[in-house]
């Protein structure tokens, strides 16, 4: 029975690529529930479905079997209910300004109906990710960790109820990576939004997340769910961040590695062909 602050539920979720002959299972029986406002980690080596996963959740993939329901809805494609913030510093058009990106994101939804209120709102946001004065700048004029407080901003600025994460500090230099952390936690805790974060990163997902969902592959599955009870801010010098650390690390596997990373470049050569044949004939 689901109860009411289930956000998500994921029910014996599989998934499979058929590249030629080949038969690549991505995940297999993946069965998990966020509750609403949590913070959610997914950690695993490379090529072990965490990226699949979240694309399975935005609807920008189906599931083979099983499914994926939103407060009791079953998904089956995108929508403004889950927004999703890339690892890539190039997610942001780059002929709009910061301000631009964001009130085109507005604008496209239908979110909101005045040219004045969309502009409100997406400084509004703005300032919320630390960016107030650098509404006139352009992408190719900002910082990735800049960029990616963009992104963030303009995924946060339509109210979804879940923002999907994949690896996007993954890029940025340790001290723009941990200070990014630190604003993320502010965001969740002032917005209450439902976050399901990627990270191949463990002391980051210990840092971020309530629950670490540990998964392995070949294929993809949970191995574990551990739940974070660390009081925050997280410190990694704290004895019980070293042993949550320490479970993670034993539970990471990275058995048969060349042929996990070949898989996970036949899949992202598989989504990427396919996202480009979505694509209007110009």
């Amino acid at each position: 029975m689901v109860s009411n602050n289930e956000e998500l539920v994921i029910e014996n979720l599989d998934k499979t690529y058929y590249l030629g002959e080949r038969r690549i299972n991505a995940l297999e029986r993946i069965n998990l529930q966020v509750k609403t406002g949590e913070f959610i980690n997914i950690i695993g080596p490379s090529g072990c479905g965490k990226s699949t996963l979240l694309r399975c959740i935005a609807g920008f993939e189906k599931p083979t079997n099983g499914r994926v329901k939103l407060r009791s809805n079953e998904i089956k494609g995108p929508g403004i209910d889950r927004m999703m913030v890339f690892q890539d510093f190039e997610q942001l058009f780059p002929w709009y300004t910061v301000l631009g990106n964001i009130v085109f994101a507005l604008k496209v939804t239908k979110m909101i109906a005045t040219a004045k209120e969309r502009k409100e709102i997406a400084k509004h946001y703005l300032k919320m990710v630390g960016l107030a004065g650098f509404e006139d700048l352009y992408p190719h004029q900002l910082s990735g960790g800049m960029k990616q407080r963009v992104a963030i901003a303009r995924a946060l600025s339509v109210q979804p109820r879940i923002l999907l994460m994949d690896e996007p500090f993954g890029s940025l230099d340790a001290m723009t990576r941990s200070t990014l952390q630190e604003e993320l936690i502010r965001i969740w805790k002032e917005t209450k939004v439902t976050i399901i974060f990627v990270t191949h990163n463990i002391e980051e997902a210990i840092i971020l997340g309530d629950q670490i969902i540990v998964f392995e592959a070949n294929p993809g599955r949970v191995k574990e769910v551990i739940k974070n009870t660390l009081s925050r801010p997280r410190s990694p010098e704290a004895n019980d961040f070293s042993q949550i650390w320490e479970r993670i690390h034993k539970l990471l596997g990275f058995k048969n590695r060349e042929r996990v990373l070949e898989e996970r470049n036949l899949i992202r050569l598989f989504q990427e062909e396919r996202e480009l044949s979505l694509l209007p004939h110009l």
